[in-house]
């Protein structure tokens, strides 16, 4: 079964910040396959369902970002999923706003969250869709920068990409080749 887990924190405060793209990009799914995100098990608000005879989950763990590794495994154990059926979707301030950028493996860069499944994982060997945020402005500490809303002048770009980001997970769910939806959708804004 294909585990997709989205990042991001619980709760209203943070329901507009860029740490939470991983949340809205799970609800963009969600949306577009007529589902809802609202069972609590692993630790996580999840779905369950099936497109075209391919079962997944979609998860939003609510452990806080930097506990995510926790919900991760507890979720892998559950629906006895390999790491090869895990996608990990979350923001990325390393790379340029707007940009999606799919890969089969790698490190955490500066993803605390990230860092945190790694280590519980004991592995870099699971997929990964990093949603970009961009650089925080000068003398805006990045701890700070994805906390905050998302300024509405860049909630246009963000949807976009969110929205790709959806349609290339529901291609993988329904069982398209991870190369070519790397091929298809990773984009450098």
């Amino acid at each position: 079964m294909k585990i997709i887990v989205g990042l991001g924190n619980p709760g209203k405060k943070y329901l507009r910040a860029f740490h939470n793209i991983g949340f809205m990009t799970l609800e963009a799914v969600a949306q577009k396959l007529n589902i809802k995100i609202k069972k609590l098990r692993c630790k996580s608000l999840i779905a369950e369902s099936n497109l075209n005879g391919n079962k997944f989950v979609l998860a939003c763990p609510q452990t806080y970002m930097n506990l995510s590794g926790e919900a991760v495994v507890l979720l892998l154990e559950k629906f006895k999923s390999d790491l090869d059926e895990l996608l990990v979707v979350y923001d990325d301030a390393d790379i340029g706003l707007g940009s999606i950028r799919l890969r089969p493996w790698g490190s955490a860069g500066t993803h605390n969250g990230m860092k945190n499944i790694i280590q519980s994982l004991g592995s870099e060997q699971f997929k990964r869709l990093r949603i970009g945020i961009g650089p925080p402005p000068e003398h805006v500490p990045l701890h700070e920068y994805v906390l905050q809303d998302i300024p509405k002048d860049l909630r246009q770009t963000m949807f976009e990409a969110i929205m790709s980001a959806s349609d290339s997970i529901i291609d993988w769910i329904n069982g398209a080749p991870f190369d070519a939806i790397m091929q298809n959708y990773n984009k450098t804004n």
